[in-house]
């Protein structure tokens, strides 16, 4: 197998990569107190935390140490960990990415005089996969709507770009509701404009018709309560007081646990 990193595929950077283990679940932090008087502990719940991937690879015989040395420079600056976070797509698993970056040094062992190899450690801070081609749904029209994800394992944090027409007095708002949980928005918004509210990143938006980003779109909403989607079965219901719904499109940001 292969991986690519940044756009890059480790085939084109001389290494040969393939994975030796995979970690079926994240670490998880667990939440326990002693009770006085109680046998065991109370248990709070857990959450789960980084994930660690790690894949081994090597260095096919070159014409000298010198390209050997030089592969491992190359490998280096695309690999550097001082970039941030990266996409990272494993082939065995090409239909989702992570977000890693390398979290240790990298040792080559020489096997021959122009040949190595060495593993490499990844980071995801992030321990969600998200799918590279992602699920995405159309509203039309008040009322109630089913829609279905398929993809991924876990509940995932949607996008939602809401177009439609709000004077902003107070009487006057677009509700949308994700599996009970309503998220009204109050301020004004006009037909040119789009209103994109993003779940992961806890944040929203009012953009123009080209994408470009006009105001911060927190002060329009009632509430912060940003929609979650689950696998299966989402219900989502809008409606519309003294306001005009036109459209709702939504990004699933489907992703595995």
């Amino acid at each position: 197998m292969g991986f690519i990193y940044n756009g890059i595929n480790s085939k084109n950077m001389k290494i040969k990569a393939r994975l030796t283990s995979w970690q079926a679940s994240p670490a998880l932090r667990n939440t326990y107190e002693v009770v006085s008087g109680k046998a065991g502990v109370a248990d709070f719940g857990c959450d789960i935390s980084e994930r660690i991937i790690t894949i081994s690879c090597s260095i096919y015989p070159q014409k000298s140490f010198e390209d050997l040395v030089g592969v491992l420079d190359d490998l280096a600056e695309w690999l550097n960990p001082m970039n941030g976070l990266k996409q990272l797509v494993l082939e065995d698993i090409p239909n989702r990415y992570f977000y890693a970056r390398l979290t240790e040094q990298v040792d080559c062992e020489r096997l021959l005089r122009t040949a190595g190899a060495f593993e490499l450690k990844f980071i995801c801070p992030d321990p969600h996969a998200y799918a590279l081609t992602d699920e995405q749904f159309t509203i039309s029209s008040v009322g109630t709507h089913e829609i279905q994800r398929i993809t991924g394992n876990a509940d995932s944090e949607p996008i939602y770009q809401l177009k439609g027409t709000i004077s902003g007095s107070t009487s006057t708002y677009i509700s949308i509701t994700t599996n009970g949980e309503e998220l009204r928005v109050v301020g004004a918004l006009t037909a040119d404009e789009a209103l994109v509210i993003d779940s992961g990143l806890v944040t929203a938006k009012i953009t123009d018709a080209n994408g470009n980003t006009l105001r911060n779109g927190l002060p329009v909403l009632d509430e912060l309560n940003f929609p979650i989607l689950h696998k299966g079965e989402n219900e989502i219901t809008v409606s519309a007081v003294g306001a005009t719904f036109s459209e709702l499109k939504i990004l699933a940001k489907s992703r595995w646990r």
